[in-house]
């Protein structure tokens, strides 16, 4: 598995896209479930916003699907920088994505932040 991070509006779908082969995307910014059907998982940030949410842990669900994507490309936006925020989901959330970046790191093959479109290997 491939995880790309980076802040927002950085170009890590483009970079994807461009760097891999790689077809389809599964985009969950809108707080859909990830399909692992699809080559590139992107948006992931948006479901662990849903599953902040409500109240379950994103990690879980990754753990539970660990067989559907380890041949697949993650992308996350990091949202750890910044003002933490005063809304209590917000910051559930921020806290929940790091961990769920943190799991996904350390089962990544390559880890690649992307910053203006220029990616850099992590791991």
């Amino acid at each position: 598995m491939i995880l790309i991070f980076g802040g927002a509006y950085q170009g890590k779908l483009e970079y994807a896209r461009a760097s891999f082969d790689a077809e389809t995307v599964c985009d969950c910014s809108d707080g859909s479930m990830p399909d692992f059907t699809k080559d590139i998982i992107y948006g992931i940030d948006g479901f662990v916003l849903e599953c902040a949410r409500r109240g379950r842990e994103a990690a879980d669900f990754f753990r539970a699907a660990e067989d559907e994507w380890q041949d697949k490309i993650l992308i996350c936006t990091d949202v750890s920088q910044g003002v933490v925020p005063v809304d209590s989901v917000i910051r559930a959330f921020r806290e929940m994505n790091g961990r769920l970046m943190l799991y996904l790191a350390a089962e990544a093959d390559q880890v690649i932040r992307v910053f203006c479109g220029i990616g850099r290997r992590e791991k």
